[in-house]
């Protein structure tokens, strides 16, 4: 298994062009690491588990449950599992970490600020 991942190493397995806009970097129990770069526009749905965004290249703005804010790099983007969201208005170069975990339908979120 990998313990260690980089952007280099992980954007040489990527073709947005071609469709090839994912990959994954490792996966531990419910945890998996991705590195993730849309082309043109986000096409992605919710997801069944919470994830973390970590913004490593570009800017644009993000869409999640009804609200738009900017990002940028070395920026961290929480969505719980099953809410929308999307990267919007984004530039060329953007690249994402993704790190999802925990139980499909997400964690107990009582207690999470929005």
């Amino acid at each position: 298994m990998h313990y260690r991942l980089t952007l280099t190493q992980m954007l040489g397995s990527l073709d947005p062009p071609a469709g090839k806009t994912f990959e994954e970097g490792f996966r531990h129990g419910s945890m998996s690491i991705e590195l993730y770069r849309p082309y043109l526009q986000d096409l992605q749905q919710p997801h069944l588990q919470d994830e973390i965004y970590v913004v490593a290249t570009g800017r644009g703005i993000f869409f999640r449950g009804g609200e738009r804010v900017p990002f940028g790099p070395n920026d961290v983007l929480f969505v719980p599992a099953g809410m929308e969201h999307r990267f919007e208005h984004f530039t060329d170069d953007l690249a994402v970490w993704v790190i999802f975990y925990g139980p499909e339908g997400g964690e107990n979120n009582s207690n999470l600020q929005a």
